[in-house]
């Protein structure tokens, strides 16, 4: 199956898996990775039809089976499953697999991110990460905490330093202002890639700008 196919039949799959999740993680935003990764792949002069092919087809389904979202266990073979039905050969299935189960925040956090990642896992995750900051971040992350009722800000609860994955993994308690200390405002050093870098500035002082002006409302200073 021709590679524009494959594509399109990605595009369908997540716009059925995804179609009950909040807005945080919904089509539009894996739409928005796959469109940021490409950019960044050209950025970063990866230019080979094989590698444009692993970057968009791991940025399209890095989200399928995300254990936030999984009603059962099957669903995190969903992207699997799919390379394998299109007959995406082995060494390309291989690559985004890896991409996709390797990408995630907690994954950084355990100490599971290798430091010989590729290039096209540089510029996925590094997509994935831009869209998790700036305005578009902001918007996701009050949108993720509202659909799972969370405290919106707490003064008495701090942010959570030294964080492992099972205490990530464990937000029940926490409230999304916290979340941008705990994860968001981390990002922007995290980036992989030089082109990621220089994206994640402005987002960066987009979400400084904003809890600068968000602590002052909260307290009634401004």
């Amino acid at each position: 199956m021709g590679k524009a196919e494959t594509v399109r039949k990605a595009e369908e799959l997540v716009k059925r898996a995804m179609k009950g999740n909040d807005a945080s993680h919904d089509a539009a935003h894996v739409f928005r990775v796959r469109d940021l990764a490409l950019s960044l792949a050209r950025e970063e002069a990866l230019s080979s039809p094989d590698s444009l092919e692993i970057v968009e087809l791991a940025a399209l389904l890095h989200d399928i089976g995300d254990y936030k979202y999984m009603r059962d266990l099957s669903e995190a073979k969903v992207a699997q499953n799919f390379l394998e039905e299109q007959g995406v050969e082995e060494s390309k299935r291989m690559k985004i697999l890896s991409i996709i189960n390797g990408m995630g925040f907690k994954d950084e956090l355990a100490g599971l991110t290798s430091i010989h990642y590729s290039p096209e896992f540089g510029v996925v995750q590094d997509a994935d990460r831009l869209d998790a900051i700036g305005a578009i971040g902001i918007a996701r992350c009050f949108t993720f905490g509202g659909s799972r009722s969370r405290v919106l800000h707490d003064p008495s609860i701090q942010p959570r330093s030294d964080l492992s994955k099972e205490q990530y993994m464990k937000r029940e308690e926490q409230t999304t202002v916290n979340h941008f200390h705990e994860k968001l405002l981390k990002l922007k050093d995290l980036m992989k890639t030089k082109a990621g870098k220089k994206r994640a500035e402005n987002r960066h002082k987009v979400m400084e700008d904003f809890l600068k002006e968000f602590y002052e409302e909260w307290d009634g200073r401004a």
